[in-house]
């Protein structure tokens, strides 16, 4: 049986709904907890609690604490498998910054659930009965940070949650999944394409992201060189393209040395240098603007936080993001 590390982190699949008001609520015991008998069927599970928080409260240092307590068990060779159970609103952020900053074979798999533990329809024991068996495959090493949910197998890379409240919530555009789980069996279809691992995350670097609009203001940007941010992600138009109105404040962002990250806020495509008209991508590029290799702008903010916390320059940030 694989020895398999289950963090509990909090979100909806540690709450329950109140039936008098309706509200969802944190339990004082852990839902997950009450099928031991089952749970321990399915490995040598071990389960821990190092914090407990609803998702939209996660932050780096929350991030951090996850990433040494893996690492750590990853050196002293405990675990062959570990699984994360988290709140669905920032789920994909933690996939992915733990994705960019832990170099690893073994299977890390996150899971949650959309509707809290007694509601009609709960699919927080389901889920993390799916992730467990993922970890427990062999097929599953070498495939990065994963994110099981509703009988799929998604990147951390890739997905990201697409509903606010339906249970298929999480989808990878443009990729799709790169497996399945059945009642019988785990399925690997598709194999990720690796790339380098950068292992530092300073809390303290200060990224940015806003979105583009028609007749965007300068004054947008300004912000960020006031605040003396250390990064920028613009979800622009298009193919990469934003308002003329925009360029003043873009050039203060390049005379301070503001690394800007380009991404679109299109749902499917990536960005290119395609348009050099004002505003256009092209001249985009050409002012410095870094565009992105199809990352949404919540990705894209953390892999311009990882790249700045281990010191890339503006050359190496623009291939990191290639």
């Amino acid at each position: 049986m694989k020895r398999i590390l289950v963090i509990h982190t909090g979100g909806t699949i540690s709450m329950s709904e109140d039936k008098d008001t309706g509200k969802v609520e944190t339990n004082e015991e852990h839902p997950m907890h009450r099928h031991q008998a089952f749970i321990q069927s399915l490995g040598d599970i071990e389960e821990i609690n190092p914090f407990q928080v609803p998702s939209p409260h996660m932050n780096n240092d929350y991030i951090i604490i996850l990433k040494n307590i893996i690492t750590d068990a990853i050196e002293k060779d405990a675990y062959d498998a570990f699984v994360i159970t988290h709140g669905t609103d920032t789920l994909e952020e933690t996939a992915y910054l733990l994705d960019l900053t832990i170099d690893t074979s073994l299977p890390i798999i996150l899971t949650g659930a959309m509707r809290s533990s007694n509601e009609i329809g709960s699919d927080g024991l389901y889920n993390y009965v799916s992730a467990l068996k993922v970890a427990s495959e062999d097929e599953a090493r070498n495939k990065g940070v994963m994110v099981v949910f509703n009988d799929e197998i998604h990147t951390a890379k890739n997905v990201t949650k697409t509903h606010t409240s339906n249970t298929s919530t999480f989808q990878s555009p443009n990729y799709g999944p790169i497996g399945s789980v059945t009642k019988t069996h785990v399925i690997f279809h598709h194999q990720p394409f690796p790339y380098k691992k950068y292992p530092e995350i300073n809390s303290n670097t200060k990224i940015g992201l806003i979105k583009a609009h028609m007749d965007i203001s300068s004054d947008i940007f300004n912000f960020f060189v006031e605040h003396q941010y250390n990064g920028l992600v613009v979800e622009a138009l298009g193919q990469g393209n934003l308002p003329p109105t925009a360029l003043d404040g873009l050039h203060k962002l390049m005379d301070a040395h503001i690394p800007v990250v380009v991404v679109s806020r299109s749902f499917n495509g990536i960005v290119d240098g395609i348009y050099a008209y004002e505003g256009g991508g092209s001249q985009l590029q050409n002012m410095g603007l870094i565009f992105s290799n199809g990352l949404n702008g919540q990705k894209a903010r953390l892999k311009l936080l990882v790249g700045l916390s281990n010191h890339l320059n503006k050359e190496q940030l623009k291939t990191y993001f290639a």
